[in-house]
């Protein structure tokens, strides 16, 4: 596999990216300035950069509660996704949605949202507007492995099985689904397993190895644009902290997150870059400081930003 050095460099900076702005939500939250809980994605930037440097500006992404890493690899602006979880008009959502529901249609990102697996199900109508469209547009669903255990899982691959839909489902296997780790809740090794009841592929791959998740997910990515169907793209990693902001973790020993934290990604890119000659060390501390920048700047924006008016509480509600 040759991948071109600005999009080797691209995925480093998507990394960061992702990463900066999970460790500021995790600060400005201890701090008091945000209001909600969050859902931290520290530890999986691998799987959403790798899974969506493969996609186009007019593909789709479907996304989750833990979702600020699948919208920023597809686009979104960080500035935007502070003034949302600040609650302030100039938000995705005019600060009406908070962090699970940040959607730009513009950009291909169809939203987030907190129902577990329900997004499975949203990506196959997706999938079927492009396939009756006539595109060769493509969806990627992003859940997690306890979304795998619910009937949204089942349904939901089984039609787009039968319609073979232009739908990519990557599962963020983190080992737990809040506190339930993947052991108690499956009776086979991987989630992906399951493809074989549904006749499409499914792949287990390396979810702290983002060339790996390119790669992978690239194939299935080409396979649905050539009308071939859906793919399991099952990516194991780990979310290095708890459920949410504010979750102790006590369902988890601090030996086996210290293990985790050894196949850190970002590292480990960074390590590959170098050694490649694809970019020196000064060349990522650069990009380090740029996007360290970029999220301070975005947090700025979000805390002079105005609140929505009061009277404008019931605008842009559809149920």
């Amino acid at each position: 596999m040759v991948i071109d050095k600005e999009k080797l460099e691209e995925m480093y900076r998507i990394m960061v990216r992702i990463r900066t702005f999970e460790e500021m939500v995790a600060k400005e939250f201890s701090r008091g300035n945000i209001p909600c809980h969050a859902h931290l994605y520290i530890g999986q930037e691998a799987i959403a950069t790798g899974a969506c440097m493969n996609l186009r500006p007019d593909d789709y992404i479907v996304s989750n509660h833990r979702g600020h890493g699948h919208v920023i690899a597809k686009g979104a602006k960080t500035d935007r996704m502070f003034a949302e979880l600040y609650g302030k008009k100039t938000g995705y959502c005019k600060g009406k949605g908070g962090s699970m529901h940040i959607a730009d249609v513009g950009i291909g990102i169809m939203g987030a949202n907190a129902i577990v697996g329900a997004g499975i199900t949203i990506a196959g109508g997706i999938a079927l507007s492009a396939k009756l469209r006539k595109t060769d547009q493509v969806c990627l669903c992003f859940f997690g492995d306890g979304a795998a255990n619910t009937s949204r899982f089942h349904e939901g691959i089984n039609m787009a099985s039968i319609l073979k839909l232009p739908v990519v489902y990557v599962v963020e296997n983190n080992m737990y689904a809040i506190s339930v780790p993947i052991s108690y809740a499956m009776n086979v090794p991987n989630v992906a397993d399951r493809s074989s009841a549904y006749g499409i592929p499914g792949k287990v791959v390396d979810g702290n190895d983002v060339l790996a998740v390119y790669e992978t997910v690239g194939e299935a990515v080409a396979r649905a644009r050539k009308g071939e169907g859906p793919s399991i793209i099952e990516c194991r990693a780990f979310r290095w902290y708890g459920h949410y902001t504010g979750d102790p973790q006590k369902y988890v020993s601090m030996e086996e997150v210290a293990e985790w934290k050894k196949k850190d990604p970002i590292p480990r890119l960074r390590k590959y870059l170098i050694d490649n000659a694809i970019l020196t060390e000064m060349d990522t501390k650069k990009i380090d400081q740029e996007i360290s920048e970029e999220i301070e700047e975005a947090v700025r924006f979000a805390k002079e930003s105005p609140f929505p008016d009061p009277k404008e509480v019931l605008e842009d509600l559809y149920a």
